[in-house]
C-alpha cells in the first residue's frame, strides 16, 4: 500500500514539496491534510456521472462528522491519519465544511458568472486547506489566517491557470462567461486547446487577479511566524507559474508551461531560508 506521502509526491507534487519545509513532527499531520485534499479533489475526474460524485463528498462529509463526533476512525488510508491529524492538532471543522461543500460544483459544467464567482470558488477550494495548515504549524491568529485566505485564492487561480490544457480536454471551461463575452472568446478554441488574443487576454485577466491575491498576502507578510512558513510556501509556486505564463504571452496553451519547474524545490529551499514567500 501507498505510503501518504508517495501518494502525494506523485499527485501532488506542489504540496509535497512545501511539506518537506515543516517542522519535522508535524509534517505527517500535513501529509494527511494534504491527501484529503487530493482526494476530494479529484472526485470529479473518477465518477460518470454527478450523483456518484455527490455519494463520494457524502462519504467525506460523514467521515469528517464522525471524527469531531469522537467515533473511531474509518479504516481508510487517508481517514486513519486524518483522524490523527485533526485529534492532535485540534483543527477547526468549518475549513473541512467549506472545502467539501464547494467541491461540488466541480460537479456542474456551467462555467462560473463573473471574475468573483470563480475567486469564490478558488477561496472554497484552497483557502481553508491553507488555513488548516497553519492550525497543524500551531498558528491561529486572525490576521495570520486572512494572510493564509489571499494565498489560498492566489494558488487556486494560479492553479487552473495551469491546469487549462487538462480541463479543455476534458470539456471543462472555468474562464467566467462574463470574461469570455467581454473578449469574445469562442468555446471552439478553447476545447482545441487553441491560444488565440480571447484566450490570452482571458487568462491575462485571471493572471492579474491572482497576482493581486499574492500582492495582498505579501504586504502582510508578517503576520506568518517562521513556524508557519510552510503552509504559505505555495505562493512561491503560483508566482512562478504566474511568470512563466506572462512571458509567454498568457497563453495557457503554450507547450512550454507543460514542462515541470525543474528548480521548484530550489525556490522553495530557498524561502524556507530566508524566511519569506
Amino acid at each position: 500500500m501507498l505510503s501518504l506521502a508517495a501518494l502525494l509526491r506523485h499527485h501532488d507534487r506542489d504540496r509535497f514539496q512545501t511539506a518537506l519545509f515543516a517542522p519535522a513532527e508535524r509534517r505527517e499531520a500535513l501529509l494527511a491534510l494534504y491527501t484529503f485534499n487530493y482526494e476530494i479533489a479529484r472526485v470529479r475526474e473518477t465518477v460518470t456521472e454527478p450523483m456518484l460524485g455527490q455519494i463520494r463528498l457524502q462519504w467525506w462529509r460523514d467521515v469528517i462528522a464522525a471524527v469531531f463526533a469522537g467515533e473511531p476512525p474509518r479504516h481508510h488510508l487517508v481517514a486513519v491519519p486524518l483522524t490523527a491529524a485533526i485529534h492532535g492538532c485540534g483543527l477547526t471543522r468549518a475549513y473541512f465544511d467549506r472545502l467539501i461543500d464547494t467541491r461540488e460544483r466541480d460537479l456542474v459544467d456551467e462555467p462560473p458568472a463573473d471574475l468573483a464567482a470563480l475567486e469564490d470558488y478558488a477561496d472554497g477550494t484552497s483557502s481553508p486547506l491553507v488555513q488548516l495548515a497553519l492550525e497543524v504549524l500551531g498558528v491561529r491568529r486572525p490576521e495570520a489566517q486572512e494572510t493564509a485566505r489571499q494565498v489560498g485564492i492566489a494558488y487556486a487561480l494560479a492553479g487552473l491557470l495551469r491546469a487549462m490544457p487538462f480541463h479543455a480536454g476534458a470539456g471543462r471551461c472555468l474562464i467566467p462567461e462574463e470574461i469570455a463575452g467581454r473578449f469574445g472568446l469562442d468555446p471552439s478554441d478553447y476545447a482545441a486547446r487553441c491560444g488565440t488574443p480571447a484566450v490570452c487576454a482571458a487568462a491575462c485577466e485571471i493572471a492579474e487577479a491572482a497576482s493581486r491575491h499574492l500582492r495582498a498576502a505579501r504586504q502582510n507578510r508578517l503576520t506568518i511566524p517562521r513556524a508557519g512558513l510552510a503552509a504559505v510556501l505555495p505562493a512561491i509556486v503560483a508566482e512562478r507559474f504566474l511568470t512563466r505564463l506572462r512571458r509567454a504571452g498568457y497563453d495557457p496553451f503554450a507547450p512550454r508551461l507543460a514542462a515541470p519547474d525543474g528548480w521548484q524545490s530550489w525556490r522553495l529551499a530557498a524561502a524556507a531560508l530566508l524566511n519569506r514567500f
